[in-house]
């Protein structure tokens, strides 16, 4: 891990019970990932301490929760989500749904997560 808490190498991916990661490049304060949402799952209401991050759509119809507000985004279009931002990806539809993730802070690590509701009773 280097100082800035980045835990990430690139070519790292993950299986979780919502889909797959894989991270396609990191730089100091930067980690980018590209996620695969299966048709009906939906990520963890979390939030992040230590970074924001930008979801860009490449495939399919992501529906975004953030602070309330719930977002639509189709194929090229994208939401920033600020650093302390409640905030939870779906992906509502029966086709894949994949975007490109981009985090931006000092500390870069699947340990900034703060969930507080989980589907697959994860902590």
């Amino acid at each position: 891990m280097s100082a800035n808490g980045i835990k990430y190498e690139v070519g790292d991916e993950g299986e979780r019970p919502w889909g797959t990661w894989k991270v396609l490049d990191k730089q100091s304060h930067v980690v980018v990932k590209k996620i695969l949402v299966y048709p009906g799952e939906r990520l963890s209401l979390q939030r992040h301490l230590h970074r924001t991050e930008r979801w860009i759509i490449t495939e399919g119809v992501a529906t975004a929760y953030c602070d309330g507000n719930v977002t639509t985004l189709e194929v090229g279009e994208s939401i920033m989500i600020p650093r302390r931002g409640i905030h939870r990806l779906s992906n509502e539809h029966s086709g894949p749904l994949a975007l490109i993730e981009v985090q931006l802070g000092d500390i870069l690590s699947e340990d900034d997560i703060e969930r507080f509701t989980d589907d697959y009773g994860r902590e």
